[in-house]
């Protein structure tokens, strides 16, 4: 038992002894690390701890916003009130707002309320420098506008984030003009989701984000950010006396409409035939839905399903990726395509046409052929059709008006009705309406089968085509 006992005594003491070196190891290498540290700037080691997502998130973006002001011309009485008695007089309003930069050439996003009836559009840029800018299109019952800034440089464009996996309680940044304030940042949080905020008798805005980041007159049309400085949505309403409530429009939103803008507009001005399908987004890709016969894409073999990687030195990831390259491209220029099709690399030049047909509009020639106005459905619309329809179309034009006796109307065609198409071909925008139209197939064969929609229901019938025209079309 001595034995054991001063054997254990001495295991104790060995154990002591382990754990003091240990101790005094782990102080040394205290000391030399505070000794590394202490070589360090102190300024550098607070600035580190300062520097946190918010700052790095504010510094990423705010490059590529900028301020838009301008003047508005008024309407107004000798009595200054809307409605009172005397002459009435003009005067200029001063307006303020902000806008983010999708493309380096100059193109940026902002709210239509901000640019609608301004006289002329001013921008100032990151840099400080001031230049003009124009309305290139515009969407009022979604409150958005494309503006053109005119820059000799290329300007540093926003980085987009997605507006589907928001979460409530998740960290939010805005960036705007307040009240004329440049580049003034608030921070909040996403308060709710998926809010529809009425304003007026005829507008409501549907499906925005609330947010309790500060927002003031000057903000609307900049950027609403994530912690990471990517755009998740667009600033554009605070709720008038009250406090941490204002609202955003989500960035998938914005994308989409935006998107459908831009394409609206090149289609008023250049006809190519051809019919891009693809989501909005980064990395959705573009392929080619539908070609109209007869039209330049279809002289230079464009085929349905080409999937198009470039115009001209811009590569194409997405829709709006296509529909912005698309603006540069004027009637009579060829526009240089790089498609894939069946994984070999093709590159095609197809010289648009102006949106004419034989010195008559594309309106017309619906109008004084069939009898209808129309206008291209929504790919957002068409989408949740095909969801509830379980179909598969691409595309189609809304009618909104049928001329009494004529072609149209002999057949029954309705305004609301959505025309899918016409002798196997598709009528997915006013364009492909005039191509099939002045095909040669339709000179010989005036008569010609169609399909449409109505009350989520396929209908087809025949339609007797007018040889000459019948009517002006009226607006």
């Amino acid at each position: 038992m001595i034995r054991v006992r001063e054997l254990m005594r001495l295991n104790k003491q060995a154990s002591r002894a382990a754990f003091c070196l240990m101790t005094a190891a782990a102080f040394v290498g205290t000391l030399v690390m505070a000794e590394t540290s202490a070589g360090q700037s102190p300024s550098r080691r607070v600035s580190d701890i300062r520097e946190t997502p918010t700052v790095l998130a504010i510094r990423r973006v705010s490059p590529a916003v900028v301020n838009i002001h301008g003047q508005k011309t008024v309407r107004s009485t000798a009595a200054g009130m809307a409605g009172a008695e005397g002459p009435e007089s003009f005067r200029q309003v001063n307006g303020m707002g902000t806008g983010v930069v999708i493309d380096p050439r100059g193109y940026v996003i902002t709210n239509y309320h901000v640019v609608e009836d301004v006289d002329d559009i001013q921008v100032t840029l990151a840099s400080g420098e001031t230049t003009t800018a124009e309305l290139v299109s515009a969407r009022i019952r979604n409150d958005l506008a494309l503006i053109k800034v005119n820059v000799r440089d290329p300007l540093p464009t926003i980085p987009r984030g997605t507006s589907s996996d928001l979460m409530i309680g998740e960290s939010v940044i805005a960036i705007g003009n307040a009240y004329g304030y440049v580049h003034t940042s608030t921070q909040g949080i996403i308060s709710a989701l998926h809010r529809d905020v009425p304003v007026n008798d005829t507008q409501e805005y549907r499906d925005l984000i609330q947010i309790s980041a500060g927002i003031n007159p000057g903000n609307s049309g900049g950027p609403l950010l994530n912690i990471t400085g990517e755009m998740i949505g667009v600033n554009v309403a605070v709720r008038v006396g009250a406090q941490q409530i204002a609202f955003a429009i989500p960035i998938d939103q914005v994308i989409e409409v935006v998107t459908e803008m831009i394409e609206q507009h090149n289609e008023s001005r250049l006809s190519t035939g051809l019919r891009a399908s693809g989501g909005p987004r980064d990395g959705d890709g573009v392929t080619i839905a539908n070609v109209s016969a007869s039209s330049p894409a279809a002289r230079e073999g464009l085929k349905p399903g080409d999937r198009v990687v470039r115009v001209g030195s811009q590569p194409i990831n997405s829709r709006l990726d296509f529909a912005l390259a698309m603006l540069d491209s004027n009637p009579g220029s060829p526009l240089e395509l790089g498609i894939e099709r069946s994984g070999k690399r093709i590159d095609l030049a197809v010289v648009g046409e102006g949106a004419t047909s034989n010195n008559q509009s594309v309106a017309e020639l619906a109008w004084n052929v069939l009898g209808i106005q129309a206008k291209p459905v929504a790919d957002a619309t068409m989408r949740r059709l095909n969801q509830r329809m379980k179909t598969p179309y691409r595309g189609g034009l809304y009618i909104t008006r049928v001329r009494p006796g004529s072609a149209a109307d002999h057949q029954g065609i309705a305004a609301g009705d959505v025309l899918l198409g016409i002798h196997g071909w598709q009528t997915s925008s006013m364009n492909d309406l005039a191509g099939i139209l002045e095909h040669p197939d339709m000179q010989r064969g005036p008569r010609a089968k169609f399909y449409l929609v109505r009350k989520e229901q396929t209908l087809f019938g025949h339609l007797q085509l007018a040889a000459q025209p019948t009517a002006t079309v009226r607006h």
